[in-house]
């Protein structure tokens, strides 16, 4: 029993050690957070728009590939993001659904007044609901859906002009089938 009292000891680091070697291992990315909603419909959205117009439901976007960006006013990377989303906004194809998330409606409206309005549509998450529904962590975060209301793709934090080029256009061009 002493013995034992002496090994747990090494047994536990062993185990530790173990579980960093194959978190670590070469060719997987420590950063990437898989999504557990891949290739799944996207969930049912409706939500009051932020500027008291129609509200923002599936069929916001239905038989277009979009993107789907939670933000809030209160995050200090999404303000970082909002050039890139502006620059997106200017391709008219491709669709940009904001969502806000637990905010306040004016701080919100202001954020936008600010920085520009690159969405095409709104929704208020006052709750938090919607956010939760799609297995997201933090704002912002931003999902490409396919024209069958599929979620194909998750970016984790703000879009930047690698990301944008070398993962989010491709996907979306060969989405969109051209």
């Amino acid at each position: 029993m002493r013995r034992l009292v002496y090994l747990l000891p090494l047994l536990l680091f062993a185990i530790l050690a173990g579980y960093f070697a194959l978190a670590l291992r070469p060719g997987r990315d420590p950063q990437l957070l898989p999504s557990a909603m891949i290739d799944k419909p996207v969930p049912a959205i409706d939500l009051a728009a932020l500027d008291g117009g129609a509200r923002v439901t599936n069929q916001s976007f239905a038989g277009h590939v979009t993107l789907i960006n939670f933000f809030a006013s209160w995050c200090v990377p999404c303000r970082a993001e909002h050039p890139m989303l502006m620059r997106m906004a200017q391709d008219e194809k491709l669709p940009l659904i904001g969502i806000d998330y637990e905010d306040k409606p004016d701080q919100a409206k202001q954020l936008i007044a600010q920085l520009g309005d690159p969405y095409r549509a709104i929704g208020a998450d006052a709750d938090g609901r919607l956010f939760i529904d799609f297995g997201a962590y933090g704002v912002p975060e931003t999902y490409v859906i396919d024209k069958e209301g599929r979620i194909r793709f998750r970016q984790v934090g703000p879009i930047d002009a690698d990301t944008l080029a070398n993962t989010i256009l491709p996907m979306v061009k060969k989405l969109e089938g051209s």
